[in-house]
């Protein structure tokens, strides 16, 4: 059987229709959070002459690092480009900590007037490790065929190596509770950052600020308050050391951008991110996407409303009799 496009873009919008308020109720849960992870990945959005590049945009709450007790969740919103209005409106509201990048069109929800309170920005470890890891990857010179005596910074090799120590020991305290990580923290982390913290420092005063390693260092250091965006994690056991959670998070969209190929319209990537916080939150639950959309589209007409919150996936999958057909 034929199925035109139009016709499945109607049943798409159908079920979207249906699964608003349960949608609504996984945004309040991840508005509730008091931390969250924030990215952003383009998709490419069917436009007059070919196409352009769009944003799909997600939030994500996830205390399992800390052994909190809310279940994961995650939230995506749409966009025709990347201005900073977008995530200033998608959390117009919304205080606490945001894990993400050094992306500038956050910085209107860390400002003062930002209401009910500024947010506090924590930076992602792994993005500025990463800087250092492209100037001493020696497998990755080695196959553009370049001379690795010659390429491979020993500063850089040498603050990847001071990173990674970091990661190591961040890694043995996940899962345990806020105040088990904050006190393993100060006992084994603080030390190691603050050697960082001088040893980039001191590096940096014997280099050109043209060096690629110089403006590694910069990254981290810069800007006005940025070093202490990178090291509030360790006063804050909540806190992570990086945003890989929200990268995860993306991962399936910049591998479906090879098969769906684009978005058809702005309402069409609207419905993407609108479909991308339902299958993502059931996932991170641990539960089958599909086994769950169509039970919730099967039991939604006869549900109270005062009844919804068990169709959520964190709810649906502690009832196993009720996915029975």
């Amino acid at each position: 059987v034929e199925i035109s496009l139009s016709t499945l873009a109607d049943q798409v919008g159908a079920c979207a229709v249906a699964l608003q308020p349960l949608h609504d109720l996984i945004r309040a849960h991840v508005l509730g959070a008091e931390r969250l992870h924030a990215d952003d990945t383009t998709v490419p959005l069917l436009a007059k002459g070919g196409t352009q590049t769009a944003r799909l945009w997600t939030y994500l709450r996830d205390d399992r690092p800390f052994a909190g007790g809310a279940p994961p969740a995650a939230l995506y919103y749409f966009s025709t480009d990347r201005r900073k209005e977008h995530p200033t409106r998608h959390l117009a509201g919304w205080t606490g900590t945001l894990q993400a990048d050094a992306y500038g069109g956050y910085n209107d929800l860390y400002h003062a007037s930002h209401r009910p309170a500024p947010v506090l920005s924590a930076l992602c470890w792994s993005h500025a490790r990463r800087k250092f890891f492209e100037l001493a990857d020696i497998k990755a010179t080695a196959r553009k065929g370049k001379k690795v005596a010659v390429e491979i910074s020993p500063i850089a090799l040498e603050a990847v190596k001071r990173f990674d120590a970091i990661f190591d020991a961040e890694r043995e305290i996940t899962g345990l509770t806020a105040e088990a990580r904050h006190d393993a923290r100060q006992r084994l982390v603080r030390p190691m950052v603050q050697d960082l913290h001088n040893w980039l420092r001191t590096e940096r005063a014997r280099m050109s600020k043209h060096n690629p390693v110089a403006k590694a260092i910069n990254y981290m250091f810069e800007e006005d308050g940025r070093w202490d965006a990178f090291t509030c994690f360790l006063d804050d056991g909540r806190i992570c050391l990086t945003n890989n959670a929200a990268e995860r998070a993306l991962r399936g969209i910049a591998l479906g951008r090879k098969a769906w190929l684009f978005a058809g319209s702005p309402r069409g990537g609207d419905r993407a991110a609108f479909m991308y916080s339902l299958i993502v939150t059931a996932r991170m639950n641990d539960v089958d996407p599909q086994a769950w959309l169509a039970d919730v589209l099967a039991r939604l007409p006869d549900i109270p409303l005062s009844r919804l919150p068990e169709l959520l996936p964190w709810n649906w999958s502690q009832i196993p009799q009720r996915r029975a057909a």
